[in-house]
Formats: structure tokens, sequence, C-alpha cells
């Protein structure tokens, strides 16, 4: 089927999100925040009431082989390893749905960040999400280190946004022989830029370091080859682009070259061998590959939302189809914005800024679509604008993201918004600007 699925998806109405100044109250507003929160599917929708239903009727026994469904609860995320595996291009053996994604990142790193006295950094790009610069500055306390020293974070240039590939190798080259891990976003949260996954794995592990990635921003959004790129590890939560609900199940990838020498270092029955699971067994005995960090037995209600939301990705063609109309949804929006008499070009923010007390805009995210998924970050110039500019955004009913103090995150997302998104997005802020600088 081609995208846009935009009906297997429940859109909020003006009316509903208080949209008090677009006039058509019961009309779906325009949700261009599937980068923060992906709305509900259907099939999430109906595949939970199934579950609800089958604990109703069958209560423990909804376990085993008596599911109404079909879809007993020990073997539940079976149906979900295959589309996790075709969405980051890996064996179905490295990808494990489980946890939540700090707690997979904490997981990964224990097993993967081995400091030692000559190699105990771990590299990253400044500013990467609060929760991943949390959890580095954690690992390096717990092996006695100071973050200051083991975390190092590479900034973009004096005047850009994002960060040159070539700054990058850059510094794996220069720092190579004290890094124990380089760990970047997929996407990065903030800009929206695409990191070269490849290049980067390729590059750190020339230099003798592992190599994982944060894929919360990407999983969904970009096309992945985990395995063939020959990354270590990746995490990733499912409740942005891939639609699965709020604080849902995440994931988890390990590269299969490490499932002899990389074992799981905290067990838990759900990582054990299935076979022998429900016998309880007093040694642990760990699943072959990623599912084997398993811990506790997943959320049925969180799987079967995420469940339903990867049939819709499989049914859309999974990322070939989606990433071609990614690119046609975020390029159309970005020549729109780039119309608007506000708008102006990442060099001229600084002067604009000293010289102009007129409502301006521009965009730090990547302007090459390969170096971006589907988000376009607007930066506004001048105290409080951003604030008022999405309050005039929300009246209108079109539904960002904010991050204060100065950004707004506009993503359209390829299963669900339209082109009819974009231009309501881009005449709405124009109208908000105008009215603010009249």
């Amino acid at each position: 089927m081609s995208v846009p699925l935009s009906d297997e998806f429940t859109i909020p109405t003006h009316r509903q999100i208080g949209a008090t100044a677009h006039p058509e109250q019961d009309v779906h507003c325009t949700y261009l925040c599937g980068n923060s929160l992906g709305p509900l599917s259907k099939r999430s929708n109906l595949l939970i009431q199934q579950e609800l239903e089958a604990w109703g009727t069958r209560g423990v026994n909804g376990h085993f082989n008596t599911h109404p469904y079909g879809r007993g609860w020990v073997d539940f995320c079976d149906h979900i390893t295959p589309l996790f595996a075709e969405l980051v291009g890996s064996k179905e053996k490295e990808v494990a749905c489980m946890g939540t994604l700090t707690a997979n990142l904490h997981l990964m790193m224990d097993s993967f960040y081995k400091p030692t006295s000559a190699r105990f950094k771990i590299l990253c790009e400044a500013k990467a999400f609060p929760s991943d610069q949390y959890a580095f500055a954690s690992q390096a306390l717990a092996h006695g280190l100071d973050p200051a020293n083991a975390v190092l974070e590479i900034s973009p240039r004096p005047g850009e946004y994002a960060l040159r590939e070539e700054d990058i190798l850059d510094t794996i080259s220069r720092e190579g022989s004290s890094i124990a891990l380089v760990i970047f976003s997929g996407v990065q949260y903030y800009t929206g830029q695409l990191f070269p996954i490849q290049s980067i794995t390729r590059a750190a592990q020339a230099q003798g370091c592992i190599c994982g990635w944060d894929l919360a921003h990407a999983v969904g959004n970009v096309p992945l080859s985990l395995h063939d790129w020959n990354v270590d590890f990746a995490v990733w939560c499912t409740y942005k682009y891939l639609n699965a609900g709020p604080g849902s199940i995440a994931g988890l990838y390990v590269h299969e070259k490490w499932k002899d020498t990389e074992l799981p270092k905290f067990a838990g029955w759900w990582g054990h061998d299935p076979v022998t699971r429900f016998a309880m067994p007093p040694k642990f005995s760990p699943i072959d590959g990623a599912q084997g960090f398993q811990q506790s037995n997943p959320s049925i209600l969180a799987s079967a939302s995420l469940l339903g939301s990867l049939q819709v990705f499989k049914e859309a063609g999974m990322m070939g189809p989606l990433r071609e109309r990614s690119l046609l949804l975020t390029n159309t929006l970005e020549t729109l914005l780039q119309q608007s008499q506000y708008f102006i070009p990442t060099t001229d923010v600084d002067k604009w800024s000293q010289q102009s007390s007129r409502p301006a805009f521009t965009i730090i995210t990547p302007s090459d679509p390969a170096s971006r998924g589907a988000q376009l970050s607007l930066l506004f110039i001048g105290d409080g604008l951003m604030q008022r500019a999405h309050d005039g955004l929300t009246s209108f009913g079109v539904i960002g993201d904010e991050r204060k103090p100065d950004v707004i995150r506009l993503a359209p997302a390829p299963l669900f918004n339209t082109l009819q998104d974009c231009e309501q997005a881009a005449m709405f802020l124009e109208r908000v600007l105008d009215g603010l600088a009249s």
C-alpha cells in the first residue's frame, strides 16, 4: 500500500487541542510533532483492546496457546523482533524488544564501556539529549572517573549549528588512543542532524574504540543498516517515529560478533533460554544474541501498541517508500518556510539580532537532505519570540515541539503527514509572525 496512511491514525481535532483561532474546529489539527510523540494508530488501539479482552477472558492462561488471537504473551515479542530487525537493518537475533531507552543504554554501557588508565574517554556530541548526558556522566563516575575528563564532547564550529563530518573523524583520529567508547545520536534531537553512522563507526573501530548509537530520533525516520555497518550496539525508544505510545517499550541491538564474548552482566529470567525458562533452573542460560539481555517479561499492553504501529510500517513498505516520501515532505516544508519574509540565512543571525527588532527565524537543521531526517528545527531570533510563535501556531492548530529558549521543531512524518500539513504550517507561521510584527 502506498503512503501516507493518514486514515490509520487518530489525529486530535482543533477543538480537542484548544486551537481556538482555527475556523474548522472539528477537523484534525496539523500534527508535526511525531518526532516527540507519534499519534495513536488505529491498529495499536485495536491490538490493545484485544489484549485487554485476552486478559479479561483468559487470565493467566493468556500467556500460552489459549490466547484468543494466537499471540500468547510468552512469545509475544516474537511478532515484534522481525519487524525491528527489518527497520534497523539487522538479523533477528541481534535485536530485542525490552526495557526503556536509558535503561537499555546503561545495560549496553555496562557491557561495552571498559575504561583503562590509557583508554577511558566517551566521545559524543555536545548537547546530546540530557538523559544520554546523565548516563555518560554516571557511567564515568561508576568507574571512579571525573566526567569532566572522561566525557569528550564535540561542538559545532563557531557560527555553525551542525557538526561537520570531518571534525568528528579528525577528533577520532587525534584522540582515538584515549577513547574507549564513541556514542552519538543517529539523529540529533535538537538540530535534526543525521550523523554519518557508517563512516563514524568505521573510523572509531579503526582506532580500537567501541561504537554505539542512540537511535531514538533515527529509528522509523531514516534507513538503517546496523549489521552491515558493523555497529557494535544501539538503543532506541518507540514513542517517537514508531508511534507506540508515551513511555512505550524500547529496543536494543547488539551485533552478532559479540554473542560469545559479551554475555549479559545483569541477568534476568526473561533473558533465559525459553526452552527451560519455566522449569525455573537455578543457573542462568542466556538466549543467544541480544535477547539474552532481557530481564523481566515485557509489558504486553505496551508491546501490543508497538506491534500495531509496526504493522502499519510493514503495510507502508518500511523505510524505502517512507524515506522517499519523507524527503518530499521535508524539502517542501523547507522551501515554503524559506519563502517567508521573516526567514533569514543562518549566516545572518548574529547581525540580525544586533541590528533589528523585527521578528525573524532561520533553520538550523542541515540543508542537505542526506544529512537530516523528517525534522526541521526553526531558531527564532529575539527574546521571547519562540514562545509567542509557538503559542500562536498552537492557536491555529499547528502542533510542533518547543525547545527553550528559541527553537521550534517541526517534523512532517511520512506515515501520516501530508503536503497540505506542510502548507498549513508555513501559512499559519507567516500569519502569526505578521501579528507579532505589527
